[in-house]
């Protein structure tokens, strides 16, 4: 699980449990939250090229400012800049937006049916040759190509970041992380919030512990083992009110209860590109 200070160590990353989410939030607000989410307490940030904020993320960091080397920042490269020399340069990019002087983690963001993951992984390992990035890992890979691509990388995989919640059964995915290593950090971890809150489940041991939902259900996810999460808010409260997971536990009857859930099968992110995921 975690340690006293709350972080993952998976293949030479020390990856903080609770991180902060940014997809969907524009350069100004990007600043403004995690400045505000760092003031909070977070030391995990997390963003991407796609996301077109990296200079509001960037600028968050320093506003806050709590030395760099403090902070674990993630960045990920869209699938279709995952050719060789395209990976380096959205890297060399997203360095320069994000003035940060080095990225912790780099993630292929999701895999591509067009771009060799051979070639892929090459450029990330030039990535991480080169001290771009501290680590690299991957993110929406099943376990095939999860499996693949441990093999064809010459730097540990330290990330897989897939979208997990109570209502998606990802056993397979936590499985083969474990086997390699890796962390699996959850995207969409309150599967934005839908029904999530309101279940009856997490309602109850909400209600047991004086927890919100949200509280409870992070908790679910990083009191299995392996597993970090990064939700996203918009709201300073929420995100302050989400690092606060690790002073209670959930009750074995409360997790199985909870992970029952996931036999609504529920996947929020799946698009055209998306890979051929595992069958559950």
């Amino acid at each position: 699980m975690t340690d006293s200070v709350h972080r993952l160590s998976a293949n030479g990353a020390d990856i903080p449990a609770i991180g902060l989410g940014t997809w969907t939030l524009d350069d100004a607000t990007a600043t403004h939250l995690v400045a505000g989410a760092i003031g909070a307490g977070y030391r995990h940030i997390d963003t991407a090229a796609m996301y077109g904020n990296e200079l509001g993320v960037g600028a968050g960091l320093r506003q806050s400012g709590v030395p760099r080397e403090e902070i674990f920042l993630t960045t990920k490269v869209w699938p279709t800049e995952i050719a060789q020399g395209d990976l380096q340069r959205s890297v060399e990019a997203s360095l320069k937006r994000l003035d940060a002087g080095y990225l912790d983690l780099v993630l292929i963001h999701w895999p591509s049916r067009a771009v060799p993951l051979a070639e892929s992984i090459a450029a990330l390992n030039e990535v991480h040759d080169k001290g771009y990035a501290r680590a690299i890992g991957v993110s929406n890979f099943p376990v095939a190509l999860l499996d693949q691509a441990v093999k064809l990388s010459k730097a540990p995989i330290a990330c897989n970041q897939v979208e997990y919640h109570p209502f998606l059964n990802q056993d397979k995915v936590l499985t083969a992380c474990r086997a390699h290593g890796a962390a699996l950090v959850s995207y969409c971890p309150l599967a934005r919030h839908s029904e999530l809150t309101g279940n009856s489940a997490i309602a109850a041991a909400a209600q047991r512990l004086g927890k919100t939902p949200a509280q409870v259900a992070l908790r679910w996810h990083v009191q299995q083992s392996g597993v970090a999460a990064i939700p996203r808010s918009s709201k300073p409260e929420r995100i302050a009110e989400n690092l606060q997971v690790f002073d209670f536990s959930l009750s074995d009857e409360e997790m199985t209860a909870i992970t029952a859930l996931r036999a609504r099968a529920h996947r929020i992110c799946d698009f055209e590109f998306s890979p051929d995921w595992d069958p559950v």
